[in-house]
C-alpha cells in the first residue's frame, strides 16, 4: 500500500471516530425531553415530560430539514435526571462532542445545590477533561417573566461549585481519585478556568427558542 493511500486510510478512520454525539443532562423536570423533541421534530409537549429511559436519536435537526445540500444527521441522548440512572453517563460521555447541561431558570433557587453538584460532577470527570468535551449550560424555560437570567444563574453556578471545591480539596485522594482538580487554586472559581470550554445561554423548549443550542450543536458537530 502506497503512502498516500496509508494517509487516506487514516484521515477516513479518523472522520469516521470523530465523536457526534450530543448529551442532553441535568435535573428531573429542568426540560431536557422536551428540548429533544423540538430538535428532532419541532414538537412540544404540555405539561411535564418525564423520562425513565434515556431518549436517543440520530437526526437531521428540524430547523435544517429545508435546507439544500447533505447535511449531517446529529446524535441526540438526553439523559435522565433521576440520581440512580446517572452511571449510564460513564458509557456516553466518552462517545460525546459535546455536554448541554439543562437548568431550570424558573425553578433555579431550590435546585441550585443539586444542580450545581451535579454539574460539578461532570466538569470534574476525567473524560470530560482529558478530552476537553466542550459543555453548554442551558437556562431552560427563560420565556417565563418570573425566569432568573442566565448571568445570574452563572454566577450562582460559580458560588455553589466553589465552596464544593473548597470542602472536597480536604477528602483524601482516595475519595476523590476519579475527580480532577478544578478552577485554578489560590483564586476564585469561575467557569472560564475549566480546561474545556464551558458557555452559558438561555432557551425556550416550549415556545422552541432553541437557536443558541443549535448553535451549540453545529458548533462541535459539522454539517
Amino acid at each position: 500500500m502506497s503512502c498516500v493511500h496509508c494517509v487516506n486510510l487514516i484521515v477516513r478512520l479518523f472522520k469516521r471516530t470523530k465523536p457526534k454525539t450530543i448529551v442532553l443532562i441535568g435535573l428531573s423536570g429542568s426540560g431536557k425531553t422536551v428540548l429533544f423533541y423540538q430538535l428532532r421534530d419541532g414538537s412540544f409537549h404540555r405539561g411535564t415530560v418525564t423520562s425513565l429511559e434515556p431518549n436517543e436519536g440520530k437526526f437531521v435537526l428540524h430547523s435544517e430539514l429545508s435546507k439544500k445540500g447533505k447535511i449531517k444527521p446529529v446524535h441526540i441522548v438526553d439523559v435522565p435526571g433521576h440520581s440512580r440512572l446517572r452511571p449510564k453517563l460513564d458509557e456516553i460521555l466518552p462517545k460525546a462532542a459535546g455536554v448541554v447541561f439543562v437548568v431550570d431558570a424558573l425553578e433555579f433557587l431550590p435546585n441550585c445545590h443539586a444542580a450545581s453538584e451535579y454539574l460539578y460532577e461532570i466538569l470534574t470527570r476525567a473524560i470530560v477533561i482529558r478530552k476537553e468535551i466542550p459543555v453548554l449550560i442551558l437556562c431552560n424555560k427563560g420565556d417565563k417573566v418570573t425566569a432568573h437570567t442566565k448571568e445570574f444563574i452563572r454566577k450562582q453556578l460559580e458560588k455553589e461549585i466553589e465552596k464544593l471545591r473548597v470542602a472536597r480539596t480536604a477528602v483524601s485522594a482516595a475519595d476523590i481519585a476519579n475527580e480532577y482538580m478544578l478552577g485554578v487554586l489560590g483564586e476564585t472559581f469561575a467557569f472560564s478556568q475549566c480546561q474545556n470550554k464551558v458557555t452559558v445561554a438561555e432557551a425556550s423548549g416550549l415556545t422552541g427558542e432553541i437557536t443558541h443550542l443549535e448553535q451549540f450543536i453545529r458548533e462541535y458537530v459539522n454539517t
